[in-house]
C-alpha cells in the first residue's frame, strides 16, 4: 500500500491524502473544504481505480474556480499513482 499527501491548489480543502493499492484508491480525506461533501466523495469513490477517478472529474470546476475539490482529488491520485511507479 503507497500513502500520498497532495497539496492543493486553489481549492478550500488544504491536504488530500489517501492510499493506493496498485491502482485502487483507498482511504480518500481531506483536510478542508466542504466536509459533508468531501465525505460523500471520499465513500463514493473507495475502491474506485486512478482512471475512473481521473474520468469522472477531471476539469470539473467551482463556481468561478478554474478547479474544484473534486478536480484536485483526480489531479493527486494520478500524481500519486506516477510517484508510487517512481515516475
Amino acid at each position: 500500500m503507497f500513502h500520498y499527501d497532495y497539496m492543493t491548489k486553489g481549492v478550500c480543502a488544504r491536504v488530500i491524502s489517501f492510499d493506493l493499492d496498485g491502482d485502487k484508491v483507498r482511504n480518500i480525506s481531506f483536510l478542508g473544504g466542504c466536509n459533508g461533501n468531501l465525505k460523500a466523495i471520499s465513500k463514493l469513490l473507495e475502491g474506485k481505480t486512478v482512471d475512473e477517478i481521473e474520468s469522472a472529474l477531471l476539469g470539473n470546476t467551482c463556481g468561478p474556480r478554474p478547479t474544484s475539490c473534486a478536480d484536485q482529488l483526480a489531479k493527486a491520485v494520478r500524481a500519486g499513482y506516477n510517484k508510487s511507479l517512481g515516475a
